[in-house]
């Protein structure tokens, strides 16, 4: 096999190349708006959960006030949840379309913004990947010291 050098040759897409890229581009489509749709039933979900919540027992033994933060936390909690994965399915959205119009236009433009819209979406997995992994040590390290501590 021949060692290519992709930084000084040019690297050619070839059609078996193009027919793989618009498919992923349709299955991006598909995926992303099947996201766009969770997003906006968590953003719903977010303002009817709380009095949902409000009906079980353990809500109805709570002082009035504790109640109302309560839910308050539920909504703000379910909106960030939505926030936080709109922008993942934006990413996806952007890279199919501009992948569809780059391979129907042959746009080296539109080609290189949906390569950059899908280093984005991994981009955000690999940022929110390690925020969680963190928050796992954390947790992990604050167990482990509760367990040592503990008489």
């Amino acid at each position: 096999m021949q060692n290519l050098d992709l930084l000084n040759n040019d690297l050619q897409v070839s059609p078996v190349s193009q027919t793989f890229l618009h498919e992923a581009a349709r299955w991006a489509k598909f995926l992303s708006v099947i996201g766009f749709i969770i997003c906006g039933l968590m953003a719903i979900a977010a303002f009817f959960a709380p009095s949902l919540y409000t009906r079980l027992s353990a809500f109805q033994e709570m002082s009035p006030a504790v109640a109302g933060a309560t839910s308050t936390v539920i909504t703000v909690v379910y909106l960030a949840i939505a926030v936080l994965l709109f922008f993942p399915c934006l990413y996806l959205n952007k890279f199919s379309v501009k992948m569809k119009t780059a391979l129907n236009s042959v746009n080296q433009v539109e080609f290189e913004e949906s390569f950059k819209n899908l280093k984005s979406l991994f981009k955000f997995y690999g940022i929110c990947s390690i925020v969680l992994l963190s928050f796992y040590a954390l947790v992990f390290l604050i167990v482990m010291l509760s367990v040592a501590i503990r008489p």
